[in-house]
């Protein structure tokens, strides 16, 4: 692979990751950019984007239009996971140099992590990425930010909601890592300047560590006419009733938000990144005023 990579397909630039990051690589000035998008899709880009129709679920078609490309990033969502092992296969056939899948969450390098059924797709990502990288010049970089701390506030995935309450798991003060979307972009733009410091690893990246109760003393300060009444929950309780939907074959939020919680919250799990990549990626951090800002932006 060239030691400068230049031309970079997206793969989910319509998305809400993908959109922000894909602003960052134009903002950049670094890149040129070819979007891989959805055959029948009705996404629009800016006027002079080069984009490329492609179905996700063909080698061939992923393969003709990657020819030619430094790297590829995938920021599909959940739904998209399983599209990326044609991505790989394509990648690697095109002579592409890097891929970056959909990782941009939960630390799997961790076991605790990988073997949570919400992760069964990524995964086999993972597997596949490792023995291509071994047989092909084909190499990766797995992106781990933790929960997204933006995006986790307005969806309520932070601070989840039943019947009108905040629900706290396992007394609120657990540790974790939380990552704005912007601070995630700034963080792939550091791994496509940064080839070889990057190259077939993971790196750890955020904007702070946080916990549950820190989030909700900063909403009742900014917000303090909203109810912020919350209800306790176990984590163990959470996943329980999750493995019983499951097992009831509810493939559904209800059944893998709590996956996703234990991924964020639970110890085990690695969530809270004691070392981070974020010199290397130029990922610079949030005060708690930054965090103060934000949520008055999403709460007022």
């Amino acid at each position: 692979m060239s030691t400068t990579i230049k031309k970079v397909a997206i793969a989910g630039a319509a998305g809400d990751l993908g959109k922000v990051v894909f602003a960052r690589l134009v903002s950049s000035g670094l890149f040129e950019l070819r979007v891989l998008r959805r055959i029948g899709s009705k996404s629009t880009y800016p006027e002079g984007t080069d984009v490329v129709d492609v179905d996700f679920d063909s080698v061939d078609s992923l393969k003709a239009a990657l020819v030619g490309q430094d790297a590829v990033i995938s920021t599909v969502g959940y739904t998209g996971h399983h599209t990326q092992v044609a991505l790989i296969e394509a990648a690697a056939a095109a002579g592409v140099g890097r891929i970056i899948p959909s990782e941009f969450g939960a630390n799997q390098d961790m076991p605790a992590t990988r073997q949570l059924p919400v992760f069964m797709e990524k995964t086999k990502v993972h597997e596949q990425l490792i023995k291509t990288a071994e047989t092909t010049g084909l190499t990766y970089t797995l992106m781990y930010n933790n929960s997204f701390l933006d995006w986790g506030l307005e969806r309520d995935f932070i601070l989840p909601v039943v019947d009108g309450k905040r629900v706290i798991i396992d007394g609120g003060d657990l540790p974790f890592s939380a990552t704005t979307l912007s601070s995630v972009a700034d963080a792939v733009v550091g791994v496509l300047t940064h080839p070889e410091e990057t190259k077939n690893r993971s790196v750890r990246y955020h904007d702070l560590i946080t916990t549950q109760n820190q989030i909700l003393a900063i909403l009742k300060k900014v917000a303090p006419t909203r109810s912020w009444e919350v209800m306790h929950a176990k984590l163990d309780d959470l996943t329980a009733a999750a493995d019983a939907r499951l097992a009831k074959g509810l493939y559904d939020v209800e059944t893998f938000a709590p996956y996703l919680a234990r991924a964020t919250f639970d110890p085990a799990c690695g969530g809270k990144f004691d070392t981070n990549d974020n010199e290397l990626l130029g990922v610079k951090g949030l005060s708690e005023e930054d965090v103060t800002q934000i949520a008055a932006k999403i709460f007022n």
